[in-house]
């Protein structure tokens, strides 16, 4: 499904009419068939693309709040579907109204408000997950003030890694920007004051090239290590809401960054399953709802991979006693004996990831800090030793001088 817009011309009594209409629909034929059934004519098609700052406002999680708010405050009474639908024909700002089109086609067509808000494509799996949940048990207006706590949760962490690698990165921007820049006129001024004595040229230049090639060193792994989080933080901002891409597979395979984002997949998935067995939503259909609630793809498998074994005839129990889950979650699983203990277990398990999430994310700032740390003595150290290099010229030119006068 992707969003067009399309020039139309009408027959009307006083002339023909030109206006501009929005589609939320696969492809240019289906808007073509779709215009000819209302009797008009198609000038022109194209996709639409949302610009940069509609894409930067779509995707914040100041805009995500703002609009789930204010389905949770229409629908007290009447459908969550309606409340969207009133929510979008109020709404004045050309860029908000561009923003919510697609929603406005889908509910349009009779989709549902969940498949309405994915279409928006500004919501992340976990998100769409914990409210298809509650829509399924029929508490979305419940579960909406959950989903938003996961938001604003999920804000406050990447506001927090943030600050922190702004901070390091500016550390290292500055010792790195002082060497690019001091590197050439240092080195030059080292090769312009070579000593003259024979072992101690062939020293000096040991020396001075040993320290230009850790200089470059230094500045080439600060320069890669920037360019690669830039494309890491751009390349996850516009691929929101996609399953997996080259960069997420990329980032998980870093061992400690790879657990952390398990652990908090698990949490997300485990919280999801649980909130749907509670709301007595089918086990066949909260597993695999719970498989959709991540971008991870071993825990997607998880929960595709049990609920197989399940329509197998497999026991509950056996089916969710599988990797990638810790001894201790299989464990209990696995003598769980109904449903109601299942939801209890689930919660359980989300909780205890979430809690290793958090001190995972601990360790990943404080290797940082250590990372940065061991980067700035090396970069200081080598500053220093440049200092002893250059004695080792003054002191040459001192014997010289010295040996001429006398």
């Amino acid at each position: 499904m992707r969003q067009w817009l399309a020039d139309i011309a009408y027959e009307t009594t006083s002339g023909p009419k030109r206006i501009r209409e929005t589609f939320y629909l696969p492809t240019q034929k289906d808007v073509r068939r779709e215009v000819s059934k209302r009797g008009a004519y198609v000038l022109s098609i194209r996709e639409y693309k949302r610009s940069p700052a509609e894409r930067v406002l779509a995707r914040s999680s100041w805009w995500q709040i703002q609009l789930l708010r204010g389905i949770m405050f229409r629908s007290s009474s009447t459908s969550p579907g309606v409340a969207l639908w009133k929510l979008i024909e109020i709404e004045s700002n050309p860029m908000r109204q561009n923003i919510l089109a697609p929603a406005r086609e889908a509910l349009s067509q009779g989709l549902g408000v969940i498949d309405a808000l994915k279409t928006l494509r500004i919501f992340d799996r976990s998100t769409i997950a914990i409210l298809a949940a509650s829509e399924k048990a029929n508490k979305l207006r419940e579960g909406i003030p959950h989903a938003i706590e996961t938001i604003t949760q999920k804000r406050k962490n990447t506001r927090a890694m943030g600050g922190t690698m702004a901070w390091l990165g500016f550390d290292v921007f500055s010792i790195t920007q002082s060497l690019f820049w001091g590197k050439d006129l240092v080195l030059k001024w080292f090769h312009d004051n070579k000593p003259t004595d024979p072992q101690e040229l062939a020293e000096f230049d040991r020396v001075v090239g040993n320290l230009e090639l850790l200089w470059n060193v230094l500045i080439v792994t600060a320069l890669a290590a920037g360019a690669t989080l830039i494309w890491c933080i751009l390349s996850f901002f516009y691929n929101r809401g996609k399953k997996d891409w080259p960069t997420a597979r990329f980032v998980r395979s870093i061992p400690l960054i790879g657990a952390y984002l398990r652990d908090l997949g698990f949490a997300d998935s485990m919280s999801v399953c649980a909130r749907m067995i509670r709301g007595r939503v089918p086990i066949s259909d909260a597993l695999l709802q719970a498989s959709e609630s991540t971008n991870i793809p071993d825990i997607a498998t998880y929960w595709k991979e049990a609920h197989d074994d399940l329509g197998r005839g497999v026991s509950l129990g056996q089916a969710l006693d599988r990797e990638p889950l810790r001894r201790n979650e299989r464990m209990e699983l696995a003598g769980l004996s109904d449903l109601t203990q299942l939801a209890t277990i689930m919660d359980a398990i989300a909780e205890m990831r979430a809690q290793a999430g958090k001190t995972k994310h601990s360790l990943i700032v404080w290797l940082a800090f250590a990372i940065t740390g061991l980067y700035l003595v090396i970069a200081f150290g080598s500053a220093i030793f440049g200092l002893t290099v250059m004695n080792m010229s003054l002191d040459s030119m001192m014997g010289g001088l010295l040996g001429g006068a006398m």
